[in-house]
């Protein structure tokens, strides 16, 4: 199959690798340009560790560029990113094509319907709850991919499309995925907010000191701590959704394949394993810039939904915007759009059901704000 990327971070080129390894054709677009300049000058695409191989990708100059012929289009850059890049592939996007977020964060799911209902359009978009591959990217085109997970959960919009998504992304990747049904219960499957929550607090000095520090050796007994009750908060919001999401123990075991403990032990087992990789080494790292307004404040809002406080979620939110001289809840640019505070959760579980219906060609189309540019 032919996948277009939309992205040139590591995960971007983890799951390009990963795609042409598994025979497909995969093509990167770096919405700056600057991520892929590398491939553009002949460089092959080199990955070690999880995927082990040289590549040559094709690169996109455009948007348009990126979804003409793509049988499906992946989302794989970070959040603060999606907007910029949803409103530029919109436009170009037809039917019998399919869209996956890698993963999802903030119902960028919902935000993409709301761009194709404007056209009158519907397109299958399936949400991951995590990415099918992490690592780290080493070079312009070198990618250490640390590990392929054994499990991916996954949701498709609308829900109707459940099997196509399902089956396109086995078709591409193999047997990997769990199908969750509801977008809801994919807003609430990517552990990366909490568990970056834990780490970068307990890690900031190194990181603003630019320190190399491993990451999964320094999840001390007191950050697993953390760490686990920030889980339970998660998991008693699922549970008054109804929702059924796996947990942090499932998480690390099918992620990094290692046995149930603690989380810190299961995380000194990573590090002795070498499947650990190493912590930010700037303080502007995805790991808050991303995490806190695209993850931690969707949390925070369905936990309010649900009338089922999440107070240390809230409270991190406040902490990194203290430390930052930030509004992360105010950098979020896809919320706003939706209109979700004017929902109840029955309205909720259906848009995230069905999605938005497409709107009649002499119908007002829905207001967009302007784009920001999006980084890779």
């Amino acid at each position: 199959m032919r996948v277009g990327i939309a992205g040139a971070g590591s995960i971007a080129f983890g799951t390009a690798a990963l795609l042409e390894k598994l025979g497909h054709k995969a093509t990167l677009w770096s919405p700056s340009g600057t991520g892929t300049l590398a491939l553009t000058e002949g460089e092959s695409l080199t990955a070690e560790g999880a995927v082990e191989g040289v590549f040559d990708p094709a690169v996109a100059e455009s948007a348009a560029d990126l979804v003409s012929g793509a049988d499906a289009i992946v989302i794989a850059l970070p959040a603060y990113g999606h907007r910029f890049v949803l409103d530029a592939i919109a436009p170009y996007l037809a039917a019998g094509q399919l869209v996956i977020f890698s993963s999802h964060t903030s119902f960028g799911a919902l935000y993409l319907s709301s761009l194709l209902a404007a056209r009158g359009i519907t397109v299958p978009i399936v949400a991951w709850g995590t990415t099918i591959v992490s690592g780290r990217k080493l070079g312009p085109a070198l990618v250490q991919v640390n590990t392929i997970r054994k499990q991916v959960d996954l949701a498709t919009v609308p829900a109707s499309e459940s099997a196509r998504g399902y089956a396109v992304c086995t078709a591409l990747f193999g047997e990997h995925f769990v199908d969750r049904g509801n977008l809801l219960a994919i807003a609430l499957s990517n552990l990366n907010p909490q568990n970056h929550l834990g780490i970068a607090l307990g890690n900031m000095s190194r990181m603003e000191r630019g320190e190399s520090w491993v990451q999964a050796q320094n999840v001390t007994p007191n950050i697993g701590r953390l760490l686990e009750t920030l889980d339970r908060e998660r998991l008693a919001i699922a549970e008054k959704l109804d929702l059924k999401v796996r947990d942090i123990f499932q998480h690390f075991h099918l992620s990094f394949h290692v046995p149930v403990s603690t989380i810190s032990q299961m995380n000194q087992e990573m590090h002795q394993a070498g499947h650990c990789g190493t912590g930010p080494a700037t303080a502007d790292s995805r790991y808050v810039t991303e995490d806190v307004p695209f993850g931690l404040v969707v949390t925070a809002q369905l936990a309010r939904l649900a009338g089922c406080p999440a107070v240390l979620h809230e409270s991190g939110i406040r902490i990194f915007s203290a430390m930052y001289g930030r509004d992360f809840e105010g950098e979020n640019d896809i919320l706003p759009e939706l209109g979700l505070e004017r929902l109840d959760l029955e309205g909720l579980d259906a848009l995230c059901r069905s999605g938005f219906p497409p709107v009649a060609a002499n119908c007002p189309q829905r207001r967009r704000i302007e784009p920001r540019e999006a980084s890779e």
